[in-house]
């Protein structure tokens, strides 16, 4: 268990990519292997870099790389919706949110680490 284990955005994150898991499954067969495998990566990799911006010494450049990797997965999200990817307008919605809360509260915490705290 990690120290980042307690963190808010740590578990949003993993909700995220728990949710991928789960809702790729639904995906049909194209898309499960397409943009359901970018999908499940992407998020798994965001809560990698959610967990390692716990450490201050890679605190910058891991909430940074998050960062990138959650704009990467909103134009994503959007690609697939436009596809029919998903099985269901709240999917969607769904998914959308919860990547938005945690790309907020990266920032935050990137703001608080900009501003000397």
């Amino acid at each position: 268990m990690g120290f980042y284990e307690n963190l808010i955005v740590y578990r949003k994150a993993q909700e995220l990519a728990v949710y991928f898991e789960n809702t790729v499954r639904g995906f049909d067969r194209y898309h499960k292997y397409t943009v359901g495998t970018e999908l499940r990566n992407l998020s798994r990799r965001i809560c990698v870099l959610v967990a390692l911006a716990n450490t201050k010494t890679r605190r910058l450049d891991a909430l940074s790389e998050a960062l990138d990797k959650l704009e990467e997965l909103k134009i994503l999200l959007r690609i697939c919706f436009e596809m029919k990817a998903f099985r269901s307008f709240k999917s969607f919605e769904y998914s959308t949110k919860l990547t938005v809360d945690v790309a907020k509260q990266c920032e935050g915490w990137l703001k608080s680490q900009n501003s000397g705290g």
